[in-house]
């Protein structure tokens, strides 16, 4: 099997992250009087689907066959709750779940919505592994999990935030930390307690830069776990 090039790997993501800002601000515009805040580009969807476009390509060119990737209707049984729909999926011709996706952005409200996604987060990854334990998936092996989030970058969300303590210390690292570091933090802590197999955040502006602030959960990184992983199950796509 082979894999995307740096270059055609590098060129995919400028793609989606273009794609992200214009459909976001398309479905902004669209805010009525009754809507509050960024309430329709929050909930419109799609704005991620430059991304799912991306992550298609690289199983397809990873070897894995067209009709084993699944980028809608992706339900999976759940342990806590009935069932959970996740962005992306690739699915063996036997029915063995190879790898699942959740993907999330944040643009402004940094506060509540931070809480919101590591909330999210946690209780996907937990419902799933549980399911898991618990033979909701006819296989004995794990599946890839990977959690990719996309960060706008603005003054609001580098710059650092206080820490509530009325009643107890909270733990040290929080302390003088921006909400783009605590995705940092966030993001390190979801693969060394193996909630998710690889993590990726991205940060981004309107003027369409983009970059991650560290190595470990890079595009890169995530992709090439993705890809390794994927290759170490090409027999599931050959039988």
């Amino acid at each position: 099997m082979g894999k995307l090039s740096a270059d055609k790997n590098t060129k995919l993501l400028k793609k989606a992250i273009k794609s992200f800002w214009s459909i976001r601000n398309s479905q902004a515009t669209g805010i009525t009087k009754s809507d509050q805040g960024n309430r329709i580009a929050v909930t419109g969807g799609k704005q991620m689907d430059g991304f799912l476009e991306l992550l298609y390509k690289v199983a397809l060119d990873t070897g894995v066959p067209a009709d084993c990737i699944y980028v809608k209707g992706n339900s999976l049984p759940g342990y806590f709750r009935p069932s959970k729909d996740w962005d992306f999926l690739i699915m063996s011709p036997k029915k063995q779940l190879i790898a699942v996706i959740e993907l999330k952005s944040q643009v402004g409200s940094f506060g509540n919505n931070f809480n919101n996604r590591t909330e999210e987060a946690l209780g996907s990854a937990v419902d799933l592994w549980t399911a898991f334990r618990e033979q909701g998936f006819p296989q004995m092996q794990p599946p890839w999990l990977g959690y990719l989030i996309l960060l706008e970058k603005t003054n609001k969300s580098i710059r650092p935030v206080k820490v509530q303590e009325p009643f107890f210390k909270v733990r040290p690292e929080f302390h003088n930390t921006s909400y783009l570091e605590r995705y940092v933090q966030f993001c390190h802590k979801l693969m060394r307690e193996r909630l998710y197999s690889s993590a990726c955040l991205l940060w981004t502006n309107e003027q369409l830069e983009f970059g991650s602030p560290d190595e470990d959960i890079s595009f890169d990184s995530f992709v090439s776990s993705f890809i390794g992983f994927i290759q170490g199950k090409s027999k599931e796509f050959s039988e």
